[in-house]
């Protein structure tokens, strides 16, 4: 094998990476296996975890589980093409029609992941010469959908109406996207839906709502945000484009995008991940339908899971008077801590995880610099005695550093 010339860039990486570790920004995988209810294994560690995204504790669900596996008999376990060519199977369609009804919206179409959604769909909507207006907090997959469109990237202050209406008013190009997070996925704060609307159909935009940590826990009947701000069913308005993920509540896997019929189809045409990528295989449809009647029966569920979230918070403002940590407001499962400093947030997940429980450090770029936090993540699989339980941890870690510091 030929060796590096002494000026590759290659030659850097090793540094970089260690700067990384220096900065305490370097990401680590671990392995994991399900146990049950909240508990899982990390590294062959039993833990109680608050760090999935599977809000309603779908992912085990007896009757997701049992409807993957008759889609497997039934249908295989790859789709074998793109969906264009010969992935459409019966199961995605009726997925999409079964969305589409529960959504109360008048079309669906469905992605095998949600980032291939985002990054597909901006630029199916917007290219050079158009303007897309985006919060300053957006996901990461709406922020690289902006950069591959290729339109002029206009962000605006995080949820802040009158600066985005100040972009919006100087634009003077004729096709304009507002694209924002309906439920901030770092942050657990929602966006301000209708008056995003109000402005779109102001300036005659298209807004784009990425509701991945509000679809299937807002909203009645879960619904999603889209419908707890009233603008479903009658009063669904042609300038939204709603797009979900099917990992997380709906605790299996994909993504969509629901609007009306004239954008579906165009995004049916010139969407990229849609026409190019092998279609989601149908057993994970199969599954997704019954996620979809289990969802919509799932008010109990999200009583529990809104009853823990108030528990939680509840607990921790102790922990924020004692440190004068930061809690963000949410009424959302994500409930983030933030500390600040990055070491400080990875030794906090160290000694947890020493007590067996796993709490995700979220630091830069993920987030803000000097923001760094523990993001709490709770589910209906939750109980008010893990509640407890972390509760209590947290005061023994900050009890046992001030007994140091004295």
């Amino acid at each position: 094998m030929k060796a590096l010339a002494a000026n590759s860039w290659l030659q850097a990486l090793p540094q970089q990476v260690q700067a990384l570790r220096d900065q305490h920004l370097l990401r680590t995988r671990r392995q994991v296996a399900p146990q049950t209810g909240a508990h899982i294994t990390v590294n062959g560690q039993p833990m109680l975890q608050f760090c999935s995204n599977d809000y309603l504790g779908l992912s085990q669900h007896p009757a997701l589980v049992a409807a993957a596996r008759h889609g497997a008999m039934e249908l295989g376990v790859g789709a074998g093409g793109s969906p264009m060519v010969n992935g459409h199977s019966t199961a995605n369609a009726e997925l999409e029609e079964a969305l589409a009804a529960y959504l109360q919206l008048p079309r669906v179409l469905y992605f095998y992941a949600g980032f291939a959604t985002n990054v597909s769909v901006i630029p199916a909507l917007v290219g050079a010469g158009d303007a897309v207006f985006s919060d300053a907090l957006n996901h990461a997959s709406l922020i690289d959908g902006c950069r591959l469109s290729r339109a002029s990237i206009q962000p605006y202050a995080h949820a802040n109406l009158a600066d985005l209406e100040r972009l919006l008013a100087a634009s003077t190009q004729a096709r304009k996207l507002v694209v924002s997070d309906a439920v901030f996925s770092m942050d657990g704060d929602s966006a301000d839906i209708a008056g995003l609307l109000a402005l779109c159909e102001r300036y005659d935009a298209l807004l784009m709502l990425d509701d991945a940590h509000g679809f299937g826990i807002c909203g009645p009947e879960g619904r999603g945000s889209l419908a707890a701000a009233g603008l479903t069913g009658a009063h669904a308005s042609p300038r939204v484009l709603y797009m979900g993920t099917l990992s997380k509540a709906a605790g299996v896997a994909g993504g969509f995008v629901a609007g009306s019929e004239a954008v579906i189809e165009w995004l049916l045409q010139r969407a990229r991940s849609y026409t190019f990528a092998t279609a989601a295989p149908g057993l994970l449809a199969r599954a997704l339908l019954a996620s979809v009647a289990v969802m919509q029966q799932g008010d109990g569920l999200r009583a529990q899971l809104q009853a823990r979230i108030a528990q939680l918070r509840a607990g921790l403002a102790s922990v924020v008077s004692a440190t004068g940590w930061q809690l963000l407001p949410s009424e959302t499962p994500i409930q983030a801590l933030v500390v600040g400093d990055n070491e400080r947030a990875l030794d906090l997940m160290a000694a947890l995880s020493e007590r067996g429980i796993w709490v995700p450090a979220i630091r830069p770029p993920t987030v803000p610099a000097g923001t760094a936090r523990l993001r709490i993540a709770l589910s209906a699989s939750h109980t008010a005695a893990d509640i407890d339980q972390l509760i209590a941890a947290l005061h023994a870690i900050i009890s046992m550093r001030q007994g140091r510091s004295a």
